[in-house]
């Protein structure tokens, strides 16, 4: 996930590794922040997959700046990532955000709702945090008020995540964005 956000912001606008980093750390940083030893690496892994490119330029103040810029492949690869989203992008609430950040990137409509459609399509699956055997259980059938909470807090998230998602699959396939 790292290396698709690096992709998406890049592709929105030339950054260099410190502005980079901030865009990411505000996107997902609630969930696991990126360390300057996790995001340089992946940056030189994308640079020599010709993804990205590195400039040179002078610092406002004293040391020069690398500015991370996203290569015409990078372009590609991030709109082939935003089509074909491993199932974990999908199912994984923080993972889909990140896809969802930069869905705009991937310029069909079509595809796009056809991305909307495999999260919906999980979304609609009955499931729970917690079950009676293989049986999913609700809210109301829990006598633990934090559990209860935690199921009542699930279901209207879904509910209102699923109302979202058929609003815009709906609103791609009419033509609309």
């Amino acid at each position: 996930m790292l290396e698709l956000t690096i992709l998406g912001f890049l592709f929105d606008a030339p950054l260099h590794g410190y502005e980079l980093r901030k865009r990411i750390t505000a996107l997902t940083g609630h969930v696991k922040p990126v360390a300057e030893s996790t995001l340089y690496p992946a940056i030189k892994r994308l640079e020599k997959a010709d993804l990205l490119a590195r400039a040179t330029q002078p610092g406002a103040v004293a040391a020069p700046r690398h500015v991370l810029t996203l290569t015409e492949e990078g372009r590609d690869e991030l709109r082939r990532r935003l089509a074909q989203p491993v199932q974990r992008d999908i199912t994984d609430e923080n993972r889909w955000f990140t896809v969802l950040a930069f869905l705009r990137h991937l310029d069909d409509p079509a595809a796009q709702a056809a991305v909307l459609r495999r999260r919906l399509a999980f979304l609609e699956e009955p499931a729970s945090f917690f079950y009676d055997g293989d049986r999913p259980l609700s809210a109301e059938e829990l006598d633990d008020p934090f559990r209860r909470g935690i199921l009542t807090i699930a279901r209207a998230t879904s509910q209102a995540e699923l109302a979202w998602l058929r609003n815009t699959i709906n609103s791609l396939d009419a033509g609309g964005s």
